[in-house]
């Protein structure tokens, strides 16, 4: 078989693959489907006698073209730069939300496109209604969401003339922001109704495409009311379809994982393909851990689950490595990154690994000096092959290590403050196991609670966002999940983010059934906990204390303060028979440690240290989490 080789490292090895184009829009799809435009059936035709009336406006158009695509949600905060758009969205079938703030918005379509498999469109006015929203978008690219940016921009005749909120070359730089790049797969101006026909076959095609797509449209406020007259726009009729490995990379990769034992390390790029990685599991006995995104797309109470890696993680994993090596290692859908893997080279087996990825830059990178065989493929494809080729080799008796959690010791007479562990015991029992909601953990000591001590069983059932880890991601993000889900949705969220920014009046406005769950305890915790363990002093990471169950009551949710063990079910319980958005603010022990020792130890491993002559004296020990 011819090999490829990534970059100057000769380890890495990776199937053929065809190259992005600059603009990172892929026009072309894999090897075992080619889109044929020829065809009536098959493809996109995007010249048929379909003109639209002249009274049509470029808004409308716009509206029409979105429906076509399957958006069902469109979220934002309005202006009078893009009064003509918003106008056309609230006509269409399109359900348009009015957010309090656009970074909510894009959080909020981010997880609405992964509650429902379906693009979600964000709508901005101009100038600052767009630089609002960016850090939610930058999100939505690093989780892989599909998400259309709408936003409005200056009319050319009044450009540099100091227009207001003027959006232009004259205040904001162009590159990254309304051209592709970093930020936004494919960016565009419209400044004519001409421009329509090839715009929507590149979204089409792109949110046929495997993995996320983020685009801009930006319509200056003018062009969004000028007619569009004699234009066939394209019929939009793209099946989705996956991408699919090279027979000799699938020859190379049953060789390589027939060698010896192998574990299966899953990420969140596998959540589709939950079925199949079970059945591979059990095939061949093969060990699985996670990432933390990747949490319950194997069920983590089977007896080949070891846990999850990174932030939050567990001990059970290192263990394993130790105690019983793999081989090789298949990586699922995972970058392997910082959150995932803490560039441990602990976590590096032997033999090195088998990487899968729809991105064929992944592979490689993390462990640039462990030999990597690249695979570019969609998992849930992949997956399939390697259960009709490899062959049985069951799950052994042999036991494997285990998360390990600690007995918590329930008391009745002093249970003030809450214990971060009892109340994740609580979410377990009533939410977790009790019901069908989406869990999500904002960023910090919420992500590290949740991800160590909560176990789910079902893929597409946890959320953490860690390519960016804003704070505010699931305070507002809730609100989309329970939307395009139809069902309830649950926030484990910190007081730091609920304070930055939250939608509760807007949940409330549209009778969304989220639910916040508040760990309240006056501080930036995280950096608190981790600036003392680092040996660092002087900083403040303290919060007033707040009651938030009061300011969630003054915007019309229903709200309860939770200050003891006992009164945690009750409490998640009455939560969750509420019709009517609701947050659960809990007071909780600000000294009890979260699982955090991993990321403290990245930190020093960076040269994070004290700069204390007596701290730095100081022998700092760092869990094994």
């Amino acid at each position: 078989m011819s090999q490829n080789y990534t970059g100057s490292n000769p380890l890495i090895t990776t199937e053929p693959y065809k190259e992005l184009p600059a603009n990172n829009y892929v026009e072309s799809v894999s090897d075992s489907r080619q889109l044929d435009e020829s065809k009536n059936n098959e493809g996109i035709q995007p010249f048929l006698n379909n003109e639209i009336a002249p009274t049509l406006s470029v808004a409308e158009a716009i509206a029409q073209m979105l429906e076509n695509l399957g958006v069902s949600y469109a979220f934002g905060v309005a202006g009078g730069a893009m009064a003509s758009l918003w106008g056309a969205l609230s006509n269409s079938s399109i359900e348009v939300l009015n957010f309090r703030h656009e970074a909510g918005a894009a959080f909020a379509a981010t997880e609405a496109y992964f509650a429902n498999n379906r693009p979600t469109v964000v709508f901005t006015t101009a100038g600052p209604g767009i630089t609002n929203s960016l850090t939610g978008l930058f999100a939505a690219r690093g989780e892989g969401a599909k998400i259309i940016l709408l936003s409005a921009c200056t009319s050319a005749p009044q450009r540099g003339r100091w227009a207001i909120q003027e959006t232009s070359t004259y205040t904001l730089p162009s590159g990254g922001i309304f051209t592709s790049g970093a930020l936004f797969n494919y960016a565009i101006t419209i400044e004519s109704a001409a421009q329509l026909p090839q715009i929507f076959r590149k979204l089409a095609l792109a949110m046929a495409q495997p993995g996320g797509f983020v685009a801009h449209l930006s319509i200056p406020t003018a062009v969004q009311t000028s007619l569009v007259e004699n234009i066939a726009l394209p019929q939009l009729d793209v099946s989705p379809f996956g991408m699919t490995a090279s027979k000799e990379a699938i020859a190379k990769s049953v060789e390589l994982l027939s060698s010896g034992p192998f574990a299966i390390w899953v990420g969140f790029g596998a959540r589709d393909a939950a079925d199949e990685i079970r059945q591979l599991a059990e095939k061949t006995g093969a060990a699985v851990i996670c990432s933390p995104r990747g949490k319950g797309i194997f069920p983590e109470d089977h007896p080949q689950f070891v846990g999850v890696t990174g932030l939050g993680g567990h001990a059970s994993v290192l263990t394993y490595m130790e105690q019983q090596p793999p081989l090789r290692t298949l990586v699922l859908g995972t970058r392997l990154g910082e959150p995932t893997s803490f560039w441990n080279s602990a976590l590096v087996p032997k033999g090195g690994f088998v990487h899968v990825d729809i991105d064929p830059e992944v592979p490689g990178v993390v462990y640039s000096h462990v030999e990597t065989f690249g695979v570019r493929s969609d998992i849930k494809t992949f997956v399939k092959e390697l259960l009709q080729q490899l062959p049985d080799a069951p799950y052994s008796p042999i036991s494997l290590p285990r998360p390990e959690h600690k007995a918590i010791e329930l008391t009745t007479d002093v249970d003030y403050p809450v214990r971060p562990e009892v109340l994740m015991a609580g979410i377990q029992k009533i939410i977790v196991d009790g019901s069908n909601a989406i869990v999500m953990a904002e960023c910090g000591n919420s992500f590290t609670w949740s991800t160590h001590f909560l176990q789910f069983a079902q893929a597409n059932r946890y959320r953490v966002s860690t390519g960016v880890g804003a704070m505010g991601h699931a305070v507002t993000g809730v609100l989309g999940a329970a939307l395009a889900n139809n069902s309830k949705a649950v926030g484990i969220v910190g007081d730091g983010a609920m304070l930055m920014n939250n939608e509760i009046s807007t949940a409330v406005k549209y009778k969304i059934p989220a639910i916040w769950i508040v760990l309240n305890d006056a501080r930036y915790n995280m950096c608190h906990q981790g600036m003392k363990i680092l040996g660092l002093k002087g900083a403040d990471a303290t919060i007033p204390p707040t009651n938030f169950a009061m300011i969630a009551r003054g915007m019309g949710a229903e709200a309860i303060v939770v200050v003891r063990e006992s009164d945690i079910e009750a409490a998640l319980e009455q939560a969750m028979a509420s019709t009517v958005p609701f947050l659960i603010d809990v007071v909780i022990d600000a000294d009890r440690l979260a699982p955090s020792g991993g990321r403290n130890k990245s930190l020093a491993a960076q040269g994070i240290k004290s700069t204390s002559a007596k701290s730095a004296a100081k022998q700092v020990s760092f869990p094994m989490v």
